[in-house]
């Protein structure tokens, strides 16, 4: 089929601009952390299952709530949620209340023909995760459908259900990866025509892949908003049918075949299943069945620190919509919920975790050495968050549940992952020691590490200064042996400084070590320029010659945006002019200047 491409329109993105913080922070408090013990009383709503699932099934339409006026949504910054990973932000579950809706949920999940083009995937226990955390571990492999994804399950039952007419009209998404492959699958089994609205900046592989199952792919605007609009007018002008990614009832039930699943083939007592959220389709579908016919299981969502519209919907009690969006979990990166997704979930869940991208990374390794799978950062999340919750609450002897959702990884991104791996499983730190410019100091640093063993060393003679900074990484068993390293160096005052945490320092010092200067009024930034020819000169041409470029960085990570760190050197007075050019220019960005491994590093 053929692909068309277009050329994008400004963007709409507003991720990484400065001063577009929400006016309050939502902190949860540290000292009043306790797990649930009291569990709900459940026999009428075990005695209402019970009826539905011995009485024969209708497919009926699941019942929506009463359209409300919409108004603006909140705009909250993902930073104004902080709390420790593996923390559980609680929601509370109101059981029996819309009873009605959630029961129509259920008959329609008993009654979908996902199964006409997914697979059952196996539910597999993790014997080394298990041990190691002291808990027993099951991965749902959704990561094993037909399109490597559980977007299959959601897209086909919704086509499914179209009228023949409709069908003959065609079907039209938007989406940069999972999501695109379930329709155009689904499309090529029900014998219809599928058009698909992509990013200009998706990588091939993506788009090759959607194109290779018989659909029309559209390259269409720099962001997925872009191509989002772009779907959904030519549906309106074409008469075809827009197939949501998650907030349409059919694409809710349709994932809900998953806890189905998982309610039926492991017959002991789970404590919790961890679901990965973006727009909320996947948990909304599974809170729907398994909260009305297993109401003591915990359905638990787990999204990125920098993709957390679910956890924060619920602490506002509103949707709300995220000012920026971190693109590392591609497949969750998402900045509203959908409207009856967030219904679901504010009923039926028990609440969600938050876990970092290092420790992305590091279950990604986790599930590579287990079961020989490669997943993508997306579908290691839940991997991730239970995890993070089992080692918080210190959780011993229970099933846990978590749902791999997807293995579509770039290849290009693989790098990263083994950079970080190490990190967020804790078996690794990122340290930064100042020494005196003498003689004989360089062996003295060594003495103070000691058996510690160095997996990174940079270091470069400065003769204007008389301290010169090494930035180094080392192995790690235990947290012990840094404590004791540092107490090491801390005695032969030697200063040391642990930026582990430091994503600037991940992403781009540690590459950029080669001596110190002063330069002034440089103004650090970070930008995402999106991959894609033209780029660069685009960003030249917003800002050079006005003003000196001091510096860049850019690697290639596999993402659909280019992380860029740059210098620019911008006069105080000038420093307004600028961030207007930086707004035109539409690419999201962010100010670093104060970043403190910044002024360390390079200064």
């Amino acid at each position: 089929m053929e692909v068309i491409h277009f050329i994008a329109v400004k963007s709409l993105n507003s991720y990484l601009r400065p001063e577009l913080t929400a006016s309050t922070s939502v902190i949860v408090p540290m000292n009043t952390v306790k797990t649930r013990k009291n569990k709900t009383k459940t026999s009428s709503i075990r005695a209402k299952a019970t009826e539905i699932l011995s009485s024969p099934t209708t497919v009926r339409e699941p019942l929506l709530a009463a359209p409300v006026p919409s108004a603006p949504l909140l705009r909250v910054s993902p930073s104004s949620l902080r709390c420790e990973p593996g923390y559980l932000i609680p929601n509370s579950p109101v059981l029996g209340t819309g009873g009605v809706v959630g029961y129509e949920y259920l008959t329609n999940i008993l009654s979908s023909k996902v199964y006409d083009v997914a697979h059952e995937t196996p539910l597999q226990n993790a014997p080394k995760l298990s041990e190691r955390l002291g808990v027993n571990v099951w991965l749902k492999r959704e990561d094993l459908q037909p399109v490597f994804s559980f977007k299959i399950r959601g897209a086909y039952n919704m086509m499914a259900k179209l009228p023949n007419e409709q069908l003959e009209r065609g079907v039209i998404c938007s989406s940069a990866g999972n999501h695109a492959q379930g329709v155009a699958l689904s499309a090529q089994r029900l014998g219809c025509n599928a058009v698909i609205a992509m990013p200009v900046t998706t990588p091939d592989i993506k788009w090759k892949s959607v194109k290779r199952l018989g659909a029309t792919v559209v390259l269409v605007g720099n962001s997925y908003d872009e191509a989002q609009a772009y779907a959904k007018e030519r549906a309106e002008a074409e008469g075809c049918t827009f197939i949501p990614p998650f907030d349409h009832p059919d694409v809710i039930v349709g994932q809900g075949t998953v806890g189905m699943e998982i309610n039926r083939q492991l017959k002991e007592n789970i404590h919790a299943i961890f679901v990965p959220v973006g727009g909320g389709g996947l948990i909304a579908g599974i809170a729907a069945y398994l909260k009305r016919v297993a109401p003591d299981i915990k359905i638990i969502g787990v999204e990125p620190l920098d993709a957390n519209a679910l956890a924060l919907s619920l602490q506002h009690g509103q949707r709300v919509m995220l000012d920026q969006v971190g693109g590392f979990a591609d497949g969750v990166a998402v900045k509203v919920v959908g409207e009856e997704t967030y219904r679901i979930c504010k009923e039926l869940i028990d609440g969600v975790v938050l876990v970092g991208r290092d420790a992305i990374c590091a279950s990604i390794k986790d599930m590579f050495e287990e079961k020989r799978s490669i997943l993508e950062p997306a579908g290691a999340l839940a991997l991730a968050g239970a995890e993070a919750y089992c080692k918080y609450y210190g959780l011993k002897g229970e099933n846990v549940v978590a749902i791999t959702s997807g293995a579509n990884m770039n290849f290009d991104r693989l790098r990263l992952v083994t950079e970080l791996a190490d990190v967020g499983r804790q078996r690794e730190a990122v340290l930064a020691t100042f020494m005196p410019e003498v003689s004989g100091s360089f062996k003295k640093y060594a003495e103070m590490v000691g058996p510690m063993n160095i997996t990174e060393f940079k270091y470069r003679y400065n003769s204007d200064k008389e301290r010169a900074l090494l930035l180094y990484s080392v192995g790690l068993h235990t947290k012990l042996e840094l404590d004791e390293m540092a107490e090491r160096m801390k005695s032969a005052d030697l200063q040391t400084i642990n930026l582990t945490d430091n994503d600037l320092v991940k992403d781009h010092l540690r590459h950029l070590m080669g001596g110190r200067t002063n330069v002034h009024d440089e103004l650090l930034c970070r930008f995402t320029f999106p991959e894609k020819p033209g780029a660069l000169m685009n960003f030249l041409d917003a800002f050079s010659p006005r003003w000196n470029i001091s510096l860049f960085h850019y690697r290639a990570q596999g993402d659909t945006g280019a992380n860029v760190l740059v210098g620019i050197q911008v006069p105080q007075h000038e420093v307004h002019e600028f961030q207007g050019r930086a707004e035109n220019l539409g690419y999201e960005y962010a100010v670093e200047s104060l970043n403190e491994a910044f002024q360390l590093i390079m200064h």
